[in-house]
């Protein structure tokens, strides 16, 4: 488990230790938007573990208004670049599992025919900066696909949907909203790591089965 904040970090990982799940837990101190980071991070996992199975990229930040060309900038070093860089760095490790599996969490707001498609309920809901990012994650994990099949891997967009997170916002008042647990959100993404939703490989999914356009 990967953590910006090693305090916070520390604090997640207890708890999800105190549950007794199966397997082991640990940390690794990781800002995606600084170089030195990843390389500390990647040289850490490959001396623990030599391979990696499953990368689930899930760091993400939004900007606040005004857009400027720093907030732009920030938003996609996170949103974007990080993934990327991140990603390209582990490679090698990825390809030292026998079946590799890339996850990019994104959201619905970065789909393009959503955004287009007036009776979709997030059609007016602004943040264009997000959008932006999110669809471009979209376009990276398409591309990342393409390269990661060439040694028996996969890559998936996973939209984790409207759940109850930091990201935004009061917690509780995203509860009052409609906001769901995002337990749903990780037990979405497990499935794809058990490999259950092989069958929709190359689709931007999402938890409970469904599908958004890309």
């Amino acid at each position: 488990m990967g953590a910006r904040n090693q305090a916070k970090g520390e604090k997640a990982l207890k708890e999800l230790q105190a549950r007794k799940p199966q397997g082991t837990l640990s940390l690794v101190s990781l800002d995606v938007s600084k170089d030195d980071s990843i390389e500390t991070a990647v040289a850490k996992i490959k001396a623990d573990f030599g391979h990696l199975d499953v990368l689930v990229n899930n760091a993400g930040i939004v900007t606040p208004d005004p857009t400027t060309r720093e907030s732009l900038r920030t938003a996609f070093d996170t949103n974007v670049f990080g993934v990327l860089l991140l990603t390209d760095a582990v490679t090698p490790l990825l390809k030292a599992s026998k079946s590799p599996k890339i996850i990019n969490v994104s959201s619905e707001l970065g789909s393009i025919a959503l955004r287009l498609d007036p009776t979709n309920p997030s059609h007016k809901i602004p943040g264009e900066v997000y959008r932006l990012t999110k669809a471009a994650l979209n376009m990276l994990t398409a591309c990342q696909h393409v390269t990661i099949q060439e040694f028996n891997g996969t890559a998936w967009a996973f939209c984790p949907g409207y759940v109850v997170t930091d990201l935004v916002g009061d917690r509780e008042e995203r509860k009052k909203r409609g906001a769901e647990s995002s337990e749903t959100s990780a037990q979405g993404i497990l499935e794809i790591v058990e490999g259950k939703r092989d069958a929709e490989v190359g689709k931007f999914v999402t938890k409970y089965n469904k599908q958004f356009p890309w």
